[in-house]
């Protein structure tokens, strides 16, 4: 893994509103390449938008071959840099919640969100495969939201090959609260649930941990819907600790950029008894069997 600089970027995306969604990625990406950013990390749907409705799946397009796909992959060429962005994709008239990945060379892959959460069963089909991205900057894999409670999926990301792990989020809560109070302790709240459950992922297989996380309200316009996210840039390094993390205290628009050390992995994974080199998977059946 190569030393470099990776941005985070926590937004907002309207559902329905592809075109803004997209023009808004495009200017948060030049101002990451503005700050020096290698590869920037966008959030979950973030250019299709996230809500539990029909209408986050009427803008789908393919993936790779959709026009925002291609206008991303034409901006990582012009600016030299990688781009991480989602969105909900349309496979022959079946769906997927979909994180894709472009650099210099056009498109580079995709993640299909394995675990699908709340009402996303009603609109996305589960993916099945688990790809590391071979970056001029390193080994990435990406994780999906709710993916990211599964240890089992960054594992396997890990035993791959994985250097950096993305995690897009798109985490949703209840009504909007109108209390920048009550705003400020949602934030908080979800900046420590990620803490515990993305720190782990990075301590348990060495590698970096980028998260980033959709911000506002994202159902504007659409009756009955609830799609509020709380924002929440944050990274940790390979040995679990946090090393930046966003500075909004309420839910806003924000960029966290962090220089990740191009040595840091292969020192910790490196280690006299670290797990990934220790490790027994033979006495790993009870993984493949169902819950008792």
């Amino acid at each position: 893994m190569e030393s470099f600089k990776l941005a985070l970027v926590q937004h907002n995306s309207i559902v329905g509103r592809k075109s803004e969604n997209l023009a808004a990625t495009v200017s948060w990406v030049r101002k990451a390449r503005r700050k020096g950013a290698s590869l920037v990390c966008l959030p979950e749907l973030g250019v299709t938008g996230h809500a539990g409705h029909a209408a986050m799946v009427r803008e789908a397009e393919a993936v790779p071959g959709g026009e925002s796909v291609d206008a991303l992959s034409e901006l990582a060429s012009e600016l030299d840099m990688y781009i991480c962005a989602g969105i909900a994709e349309d496979d022959r008239g079946i769906h997927y919640n979909t994180q894709f990945l472009v650099g210099p060379e056009g498109y580079v892959g995709k993640q299909r969100k394995v675990h699908l959460s709340n009402d996303e069963y009603f609109y996305f089909r589960g993916g099945t495969d688990l790809p590391v991205l071979e970056l001029a900057v390193g080994r990435v894999g990406m994780i999906i939201c709710y993916d990211n409670s599964f240890p089992e999926i960054a594992r396997c990301l890990a035993v791959k090959g994985a250097e950096l792990l993305l995690c897009p989020h798109a985490a949703r809560f209840g009504k909007w609260p109108r209390n920048a109070q009550r705003r400020r302790r949602i934030v908080a709240d979800h900046k420590d649930r990620f803490a515990i459950t993305h720190s782990a992922r990075s301590l348990d297989n060495g590698c970096y941990v980028g998260l980033c996380n959709a911000a506002g309200q994202a159902a504007v316009g659409l009756r009955g819907v609830d799609a509020n996210h709380s924002g929440g840039c944050m990274v940790w390094d390979p040995t679990g600790r946090l090393a930046a993390q966003s500075r909004s205290r309420d839910i806003r628009d924000e960029m966290v950029v962090a220089d990740l050390d191009g040595r840091a992995v292969a020192e910790r994974r490196s280690q006299r008894c670290f797990n990934l080199q220790t490790r027994r998977p033979e006495v790993f059946a009870a993984l493949c069997e169902p819950t008792a």
